[in-house]
């Protein structure tokens, strides 16, 4: 397995770099919204420590983000009135990976409603913004 790399986007993110609409943060992990959706309320949550994917991260720094991702769940369901989630995490380019810092996509699901293909479509910033305010308000 290829090494981490430190100038992967999600590293940019984090190093203040990149700007991102911020839902959550604590001093293990960072939760914002992904800029291509596939649903409305689609947000990422990485680990703060470098990790690749599943395969080089720690089960304790994992454990953080899967905690990241339980408690965004929940949020969406509230603030998008969803009727499910969609938890979704890749590892390695076989695996469907793009970005190469472990990721877990929390997506608020609509009976009947797909979500639109992988990358095709960036949002309008007023809708990331909203949807920020949105999930930020559900979280307390």
């Amino acid at each position: 397995m290829p090494a981490y790399d430190t100038n992967n986007p999600f590293a940019r993110i984090l190093r203040g770099e990149f700007p991102c609409h911020k839902v959550y943060e604590d001093e293990h992990v960072l939760a914002f919204l992904d800029i291509m959706p596939r649903c409305p309320g689609h947000t990422l949550v990485i680990p703060k420590a470098p990790a690749r994917n599943i395969l080089d991260i720690t089960a304790d720094d994992y454990a953080h983000v899967a905690r990241g991702a339980h408690r965004i769940a929940a949020a969406a369901i509230k603030a998008f009135n969803a009727d499910g989630i969609t938890v979704q995490q890749f590892s390695e380019p076989a695996g469907g990976q793009v970005v190469f810092h472990l990721h877990m996509h929390v997506m608020p699901r609509h009976d009947g409603i797909a979500l639109l293909p992988p990358a095709s479509r960036k949002e309008d910033v007023k809708v990331l913004e909203d949807n920020t305010t949105r999930l930020v308000a559900a979280l307390g």
